[in-house]
């Protein structure tokens, strides 16, 4: 599960496309409901790039099975 805190619809495009977040968290108490709109609609149309992205969750991935040191060197 990857969530992300979006407040604006470009937070949540670059969630998916560069983090392939999974899970949209809106901030209730910060956020308009009209915008709040805005970003499930980025969220919910975007798509995960890959390319040099995936590399990155890849690495994470590695480290939550236990197969490498967090250093930052890994991430």
């Amino acid at each position: 599960i990857r969530a992300t805190l979006c407040f604006f619809p470009e937070m949540a495009r670059l969630a998916r496309a560069h983090n392939d977040s999974n899970v949209l968290v809106l901030p209730g108490r910060f956020i308009a409901p009209e915008l709040a709109k805005l970003v499930v609609q980025k969220f919910s149309e975007t798509k995960f790039e890959g390319g040099r992205h995936l590399r990155r969750l890849e690495k994470i991935s590695k480290l939550e099975k236990g197969g490498g040191e967090n250093t930052e060197n890994n991430l």
